[in-house]
Formats: C-alpha cells, sequence, structure tokens
C-alpha cells in the first residue's frame, strides 16, 4: 500500500515569467495563486484542479540541449482537458507546434516558450 496520495504540484524551470504566463494563463487559461509567498525569485503558482504547476525563474539554470521532435519522448507532464480541438485550435492560431500522441489516446503534445514538454489529453467531466 502506498502512502502517495495525489499530486501536489510540479515545478518548471522558465527564462521568462511573462512568457510562460502567456502560455500558461494566457493560452491554456490556468489561473494563478496569488497565494505564492516570496521566493527570492520570480515565478507564479498556476492551479491546476487540486494541484499546481510552480514556474521557476532561474534563466541560468537553463540550458537548449537537443528535444525530440515528439514531446511523448522526453520528460513531460499530462493536463486533462475537456475539447482538445479547442487546444489544438488555440495553439495553431498562437503558431505553436505540437504531435498527436501515439498511444492512440485523444492526446497530444506541445512545448511552453522554454522547451517543456506538456501533453494535454482529453477527458470527459464527470
Amino acid at each position: 500500500m502506498t502512502n502517495v496520495v495525489a499530486l501536489n504540484h510540479v515545478s518548471l524551470l522558465v527564462s521568462d515569467t511573462a512568457s510562460a504566463l502567456d502560455f500558461y494563463q494566457g493560452l491554456l487559461g490556468l489561473d494563478v495563486d496569488e497565494s505564492r509567498p516570496e521566493t527570492g525569485f520570480p515565478g507564479a503558482w498556476l492551479v491546476v484542479g487540486a494541484a499546481q504547476i510552480h514556474l521557476l525563474e532561474i534563466p541560468a539554470a537553463l540550458t537548449q540541449a537537443a528535444l525530440p521532435e515528439h514531446g511523448g519522448r522526453d520528460r513531460h507532464f499530462a493536463l486533462d482537458v475537456v475539447d482538445l480541438g479547442a487546444v489544438e485550435a488555440a495553439l495553431v492560431a498562437a503558431g505553436i507546434p505540437y504531435t498527436f500522441s501515439r498511444s492512440g489516446r485523444r492526446a497530444l503534445f506541445c512545448r511552453d516558450p522554454d522547451g517543456n514538454a506538456v501533453e494535454l489529453v482529453e477527458t470527459s467531466v464527470s
């Protein structure tokens, strides 16, 4: 039996919080949790259901290594979405490349402005 009961948050390194927020808040529609304490560096906390994504602006820590074209072959996290078609349309309108999941699920992979791979999986709302 496991003692792990839920995902609390995922932290992502970003080079520019404003650009990352354009993607996560502007494009994906996530809300910012304004209760983020002063941490000594820029960033933001984003609400994803009961969990969060923490954006950590640490430009010196980022390096652009060669990334696989398909995000499913890279480190990534997945978000459930209700309408994958709407996400696809938003990505096309923003000029953000994506690939569809190779698993057969209704899902796609894209990258945020810093190259972090994001999987978006269509799910039904109960």
